[in-house]
């Protein structure tokens, strides 16, 4: 596998790879440690991981859009020291690595979007850049596989730009309660662990519940908003900045809360057809969500009455948060709700199926 983060934080990637340990291949992954925090050599649950790390020149460059044909470079020449049967590429600015290691090694090729990267980056980059990342992925999609993606509605999107069978396999979290469970938070607790970025109302979310009664924050996560959010959160009594929070405590966070927020920017494209992971941890643990109405997310919380769907607004947050702090009958039976979804569908013994069958298609008979 090749996946341009630390692994470290990535559930998702971790998750697929031990789902594979498991089911008896070995896996490796390289990955990118930006940063230069981590140790370049470890085992996760079975799965070794190989980090690179920014060389000097990558150091002085200006942008990922100029480090990451340098990463691209990188990763191959650490895959090519690799023995492997299958490569597997985690979205977008990993493809073109793995598109040179088929060819090398003469392996099969999985395309795992987690994402529409152009829609991801659309935002932030110039529209020329836009275009050539569209171009390129039309263009590396000639050589992959196999495609994986996290819902339906991006499993729509690459049909109609790939010509390969594209399976679905959600961001589902593993742990899931037995049965219900009441917060042990004293206080209304809401709870937001995640990207720190203006398309998620986070700087406003600290300041809506900031000048609330009976409710607390807990915040945390990383992104460009990071220090404006540990700098808002100071000004308030009731809001806890947790900084960068390890995976291993999204879910003992999330089982204490009594609400998971998820309100992200309706007019993002990217925010339209994504699957936040929030969601399916919040019914995982038996909490309900607040999300954005009409996109993706808000469509799954309706459907499964699992939370409140609300305008992207200050004034909508605040109600919500009211509606379920003051009846605490329908945040236990949102809860609930969420709950048994999560048991019937929205875990990942279920999506671990789709990803063996995935990889399956490619072992020797």
């Amino acid at each position: 596998m090749i996946v341009s983060n630390d692994v470290s934080r990535d559930a998702r990637v971790q998750r697929e790879g031990q789902s594979l340990v498991r089911a008896g291949h070995e896996v490796e992954v390289i990955g990118w440690d930006r940063q230069g925090t981590e140790s370049r050599r470890d085992t996760i649950g079975g799965v070794k991981v190989t980090r690179m790390r920014n060389t000097r020149l990558m150091r002085v460059a200006p942008s990922d859009l100029f480090r990451n044909p340098l990463w691209w470079r990188m990763a191959y020449k650490e895959g090519v020291k690799h023995e492997f049967d299958i490569v597997h590429c985690h979205d977008l600015d990993t493809l073109q690595s793995g598109v040179k290691l088929k060819k090398r090694k003469g392996t099969p090729l999985i395309f795992d979007a987690h994402e529409i990267f152009t829609y991801m980056i659309e935002e932030d980059v110039s529209k020329i850049v836009r275009n050539y990342a569209e171009r390129m992925e039309k263009s590396l999609l000639r050589d992959v596989d196999h495609m994986i993606t996290v819902n339906g509605a991006l499993q729509d999107y690459y049909r109609e730009r790939f010509d390969g069978d594209v399976s679905v396999v959600m961001n589902c979290p593993e742990e899931i309660l037995a049965e219900y469970e009441s917060p042990t938070c004293e206080m209304f607790t809401l709870l937001y662990i995640g990207t720190l970025h203006k398309s998620r109302f986070v700087s406003e979310l600290v300041d809506v519940v900031g000048s609330m009664d009976d409710v607390q924050l807990k915040i945390g996560g990383e992104a460009e908003l990071y220090d404006e959010v540990e700098r808002k959160s100071q000004q308030y009594d009731n809001v806890s900045f947790l900084g960068t929070v390890p995976y291993k405590a999204v879910m003992p966070l999330t089982k204490e809360s009594h609400a998971v927020f998820c309100m992200f920017d309706p007019e993002n494209r990217i925010n339209q057809v994504g699957t936040p992971n929030k969601v399916f941890e919040a019914m995982a643990m038996g909490k309900p969500s607040i999300v954005s109405k009409g996109i993706l997310s808000g469509d799954i919380v309706e459907k499964e009455e699992c939370g409140l769907a609300v305008e992207y607004d200050e004034e909508s947050l605040r109600d919500a948060i009211e509606k379920l702090r003051d009846d605490a009958s329908l945040f236990e039976q949102l809860g609930r709700n969420g709950l048994e979804a999560a048991k019937r569908e929205y875990n990942w013994a279920h999506q671990e199926k789709s990803l063996l069958n995935a990889v399956g298609r490619f072992e020797n008979p």
